[in-house]
């Protein structure tokens, strides 16, 4: 227990030190600062801008879509790890992440790719329920699919906060 601990706390200083401490990744200067306890859990903007397909409202929210345009193959997610440095992990430590979700039009780029952890407060399943949420606001018209894809990518904690509220514990 005590290893995995320590562990963790290696990756998370390591993401860390990777990500810019300034404002939200993919923002510009206009941008309000992101809370410092909550870095670990973005991608580097500088590796992980976000990357969009050239679809539309009515392509995504087809039923099956996702399926059909999801293809990351072992070697793009083995290079999605070494980028951000973990050489190494437990087994389902870290999913490769989309950031702009597949749901909502994003690519299968390496722009789009992070490893993301299953632990931790803002974890991937949290963001998974975001995903959802904005996929179901982009197709029922509450939401316009730019808007979705700039928030998820902008800095998807303050887009789960703004759209969801905190996380259940």
């Amino acid at each position: 227990m005590l290893k995995r601990l320590l562990v963790l706390l290696a990756v998370l200083s390591l993401l860390t030190a990777c990500v810019p401490t300034t404002s939200p990744p993919g923002t510009g200067s206009d941008s309000p600062p992101i809370d410092p306890a909550l870095i670990a859990y973005l991608p580097n903007a500088q590796l992980t801008p976000g990357d969009t397909l050239d679809v539309t409202k009515d392509d995504i929210c087809v039923s099956g879509y996702a399926g059909k345009v999801r293809d990351v193959p072992q070697s793009e997610k083995d290079q999605a790890y070494a980028e951000y440095g973990i050489t190494s992990h437990a087994p389902a430590a870290y999913e490769v992440d989309h950031l702009i979700s597949l749901e909502l039009g994003g690519s299968n780029s390496l722009k789009n790719l992070w490893p993301e952890s299953y632990s931790g407060d803002w974890n991937a399943h949290i963001k998974d329920k975001l995903e959802n949420e904005l996929h179901k606001l982009v197709c029922n018209g509450s939401l316009d699919l730019q808007t979705a894809q700039h928030e998820i990518a902008t800095n998807w904690i303050a887009a789960y906060q703004k759209y969801l509220g905190q996380p259940s514990p």
